[in-house]
């Protein structure tokens, strides 16, 4: 059996010499921060193609060669918190043990519950070292959602915690959304007719739960497997097997599980970080998106491809984030959404803080508004600013700007395709392959896109063609250079801060208040999450209902990013043969706000 003082990939090896002294601690702290004010982009001013090489392993694996070559360096680094690679291996590897003992076999699916914390992380690569597939599920959900999520993606285990912060309590969450569970007297062999195929739920915390297997219990459980089991499960794992399933909203009611494979999501985050952003060992790669989202896996793989520190928060609050910024002295970041960077540039204390070190930043600022684009400009005049298009469904992204493409191409467009990825601009109703400049539908093939949606062969085949390929519902176009640029969605979808939010998922929960004929969701520009939900409603003849008591409604159902932020009440809808025409009423409600 592996002891925390042998390393989790090789017993024989002994530990690195740990530092000494405070002084000697500091030292090994500042040295990857000095390398990195040296690091510089290559002087080609055209990506090599012939120099690049395919190189691929599992989710898992990734983690134990960074603990092999760097097992002494940072890997992770929260606010109060941070882990080297050796001790983010020797945890990840205790509960891949423990997991092993609650019966969790490869190709299972184990579900994530988690707010962004070193506990997901380490579970995230505890689950991929068990060949299982990882389920990270929105914090945000509410119980309707963890509900359909937990059945339909058979999960076998849920992982979840009682110490959360905000208030957010998973317990009652999932109590509600699982009515048998008060009955179950045997944790580990749960029997529920509302989630046939889950067997048990972890809780970490102090506070131990009815129908729960305790935090205490689950860390005896690692000594009952040793460590070579897992190991001999890992090495068999196949870099085509599925490792994620991201659960990503599409233009019906519920969300579709994205099965995404170890080579789509290794072989994707290498292509980004190693090859297009240039990352080294030196680098310190702050990203404050949430865990279970694919845009924050995406990073932290990359960052750990190199061997980097990957810095992030529990929850993003914008002074603490340029107090870590600044603390950690961050090389590269990823904020992306407009939510994130307005909150940065508007808070007192960014044009005090320090960011001289940050040398890269993929700020799309072809999506920004002038004044973010001015601002950050200004604050990190030595950055290069990069843009970025993707989507869960290729694993993250499909395109994103070279280090030595022109001031003007980064800010004005979202760079080329990641090598290996193929990218069609289309006439979405006649298949005919547009020209530069052009504005259709974007069609992806390549390595990274999804193997299909769970248990939903209509709509797989509606999204991967018979010649592999992804028929994404984005609008975009291409410039003569291959410059990709993102104009909008085909699909009736919204994206909120970022989140895809569907709005036939908004519809359905509307329309089940009791006073609700029907109601539809369109998409209204909104300064700071870039679009929200707005909701027209007619109600039933003798239906009554204020705006305020449907709001409360939607609140109690679902996820707060997903709520409307106007209803307006109609009696008549403008429609065409068939269909509410929801741009007219998007038009109507624009010019009575004066948007």
């Amino acid at each position: 059996m592996a002891t925390k003082k042998k390393s989790p990939v090789r017993a024989s090896r002994g530990p690195a010499a740990r530092p000494s002294s405070k002084k000697a601690a500091k030292r090994v702290a500042k040295a990857p921060r000095k390398r990195a004010l040296a690091t510089k982009p290559p002087r080609p001013e055209k990506e090599s193609l012939a120099a690049l090489r395919i190189s691929v392993t599992t989710i898992g694996d990734l983690l134990l060669t960074a603990a092999d070559r760097y097992p002494d360096s940072d890997a992770l680094i929260f606010e109060k918190q941070r882990l080297s690679y050796r001790e983010l291996a020797e945890r990840a590897m205790k509960h891949a043990r423990a997991l092993q003992a609650l019966g969790v076999k490869p190709r299972e699916h184990v579900g994530l519950l988690l707010p962004s914390s070193v506990d997901f992380v380490e579970f995230l690569f505890a689950i991929a070292l068990c060949g299982a597939v990882a389920v990270p599920v929105n914090a945000r959900y509410r119980s309707h959602e963890l509900a359909y999520v937990i059945e339909n993606g058979d999960l076998v285990t849920l992982i979840t915690t009682s110490e959360v912060p905000d208030q957010v309590d998973f317990v009652s969450r999932l109590r509600s959304a699982l009515p048998g569970l008060a009955s179950q007297a045997r944790p580990m062999q749960l029997s529920l007719p509302e989630a046939p195929c889950l067997r048990n739920m972890l809780l970490l915390g102090r506070s131990p739960q009815q129908g729960f297997v305790g935090q205490k219990e689950f860390a005896a459980l690692a000594k009952t497997v040793p460590a070579d089991a897992v190991h001999r499960t890992r090495l068999g794992t196949r870099v085509r097997d599925v490792g994620l399933m991201l659960y990503t909203s599409g233009t019906t009611a519920n969300p579709k599980g994205c099965l995404i494979t170890h080579e789509a999501m290794v072989r994707n985050s290498i292509a980004l970080g190693r090859h297009r952003y240039q990352l080294k060992h030196a680098d310190r790669f702050w990203s404050p998106l949430p865990l279970f989202h694919i845009a924050a896996i995406l990073p932290l793989l990359a960052t750990f491809d190199v061997g980097g520190a990957y810095l992030t928060m529990g929850f993003f609050e914008a002074g603490k984030a340029l107090e870590m910024l600044e603390k950690e002295q961050a090389t590269a970041t990823y904020p992306c959404f407009v939510a994130i960077m307005s909150d940065l540039i508007y808070h007192p204390n960014f044009k005090k803080t320090d960011l001289s070190r940050v040398r890269l930043m993929n700020s799309s600022f072809a999506l920004q508004p002038p004044g973010i684009k001015d601002a950050m400009r200004k604050a990190l005049p030595n950055a290069i600013q990069v843009g970025t298009f993707g989507m869960t469904e290729t694993a993250g992204t499909v395109s994103t700007s070279m280090l030595t493409d022109t001031l003007k191409a980064r800010v004005t467009g979202l760079g080329k395709p990641l090598p290996g990825l193929e990218v069609r601009i289309i006439d979405a109703e006649t298949g005919a392959v547009l020209g530069p400049d052009e504005r259709g539908e974007v069609l992806v093939r390549g390595y990274s896109t999804l193997e299909g949606y769970y248990k939903d062969p209509v709509k797989t085949a509606a999204a991967l063609d018979k010649d592999g390929w992804y028929h994404t519902g984005d609008v975009g176009s291409m410039d003569a250079d291959g410059v990709m640029m993102f104009h909008g969605r085909t699909k009736d979808m919204l994206k909120v801060g970022g989140e895809n939010v569907a709005a036939a998922e908004i519809e359905a929960c509307l329309q089940r208040h009791p006073a609700v004929k029907l109601a539809q969701i369109v998409g209204i520009p909104d300064a700071r999450l870039v679009e929200v939900a707005a909701a027209f409603v007619e109600l039933k003849p003798e239906g009554k209902a204020t705006a305020e008591e449907l709001i409360a409604h939607c609140k109690a159902e679902i996820a707060g990013f997903k709520v409307p932020r106007h209803v307006r009440f109609v009696t008549e809808w403008p429609l065409s043969t068939s269909k509410v025409q929801k741009f007219r009423l998007r038009e109507q409600l624009i010019a009575e706000l004066g948007l």
